[in-house]
């Protein structure tokens, strides 16, 4: 049962769902497990339960999954809702890559490597998501640096394109 996060809304009337994004994000910065993710996404996250949190006190952000470190999947948002987790962003010449989109996070940050067991939940994932949505190819598979550039870094280096791309192939 997914949990449902506040931040999100309808997707635009008749809008074809066809590019995944996959982003990377960890709370604070550079530490992984614990509740926080969760709390941004749900709308509670305590700005005093550590200073980075000030700094994004009242953001209404979140995406359809995050992959823990451990694999497990967390879902936040339906797949035909339009969740908030792009921004200014644009791909292959349209704007609000939101409208069109499905975020998927990983727990981690651009220059950590990610665990094999988010690479085997992302790919799971994203054969799920491929079936359902067609028009998500391979070539519609991006990071949010592809559709943000100057803005957004991640998945960053850490991410392994070819190695995942490697397993959803086979």
């Amino acid at each position: 049962m997914p949990k449902i996060s506040p931040h999100h809304d309808e997707r635009p009337a008749g809008e074809n769902i066809s590019l995944l994004v996959i982003h990377n994000i960890s709370l604070p910065p550079g530490q992984f497990g614990g509740a926080y993710i969760d709390d941004l996404f749900m709308g509670r996250l305590d700005p005093q339960a550590d200073p980075f949190f000030q700094h994004i006190a009242g953001l209404r952000v979140s995406a359809h999954c995050l992959i823990r470190r451990d694999g497990e999947a967390v879902h936040y948002v339906p797949f035909d809702k339009r969740a908030w987790h792009a921004g200014v962003s644009s791909f292959a010449g349209r704007e609000r890559c939101n409208d069109f989109s499905i975020g998927i996070e990983l727990e981690g940050t651009d220059t950590v490597a990610y665990e094999k067991s988010q690479y085997r939940a992302l790919v799971m994932l994203t054969q799920e998501i491929m079936a359902r949505y067609p028009m998500i190819t391979r070539e519609r598979i991006v990071g949010h640096s592809d559709i943000a550039p100057g803005r957004k870094t991640d998945p960053g280096q850490a991410f392994d394109w070819d190695y995942f791309f490697s397993l959803l192939d086979d």
